[in-house]
């Protein structure tokens, strides 16, 4: 493989990333590309190779070390182009783990794309083209929430709508800090905070357990 190519992905050489997902990581950018040309499945701003990699694939497989990989399915919440849940995908697969990611996007073609790299890089997801906060009772392991709603929004709707989950994973930006002392004048919540790898202001939070202040 191309020596620059591999230097793309230094930022996350510790996570074990095998060469494979390299290639599936190249050929899902290329996808983005192409379909970004005809509908917005990214930012234009993010649309270029180099920002593609450094603002979503490294810091969608950063928290890899998070999802908890003994459970039969990982959720991702409003997966608009796949990032996260596509990017955990690629890392299950080239592990030789078969979880099933579930990606939860209901924009018709934002869903449609999450079919079409699912099955072109052969990967393990269940696309649902729906709104989640209409659908109840709902059992997964991880629980990942990036660029989707505020923190308070997901705290609610998980609390409501997941009948049972292992974790739940944040990424938070600049204003996150304030938003999370805030969530937790509501909830009492157990959790880790790791530093993010793309960008000094931001950060990713591990919640295990949520419970709702009297």
């Amino acid at each position: 493989m191309d020596q620059e190519i591999l230097n793309s992905y230094s930022r996350i050489n510790h996570l074990n990333v095998s060469r494979e997902t390299f290639l599936d990581f190249e050929n899902y950018i290329s996808m983005i590309i192409e379909k970004n040309k005809k509908i917005n499945i990214i930012s234009q701003n993010t649309a270029s190779k180099k920002a593609i990699i450094d603002r979503h694939i490294i810091d969608s497989a950063q928290i890899i070390d998070f999802v908890d990989l003994k459970s039969n399915t990982t959720t991702d919440l409003g997966s608009g182009g796949g990032m996260p849940g596509i990017i955990v995908a690629i890392i299950l697969k080239n592990m030789k783990n078969n979880m099933n990611v579930h990606l939860y996007e209901k924009s018709h073609h934002k869903s449609h794309f999450l079919r079409e790299v699912s099955k072109k890089l052969n990967l393990n997801t269940k696309v649902f083209k729906k709104n989640i906060f209409e659908t109840k009772n709902l059992e997964t392991g991880t629980i990942m929430s990036r660029a989707f709603k505020p923190m308070p929004v997901v705290l609610d709707l998980v609390y409501e709508n997941f009948s049972k989950y292992k974790n739940l994973i944040f990424f938070m930006g600049k204003s996150g800090k304030k938003i999370f002392e805030n969530s937790k004048k509501k909830w009492v919540m157990e959790y880790v905070v790791k530093k993010s790898l793309t960008n000094e202001d931001s950060f990713l939070i591990n919640i295990k357990k949520i419970k709702k202040k009297n």
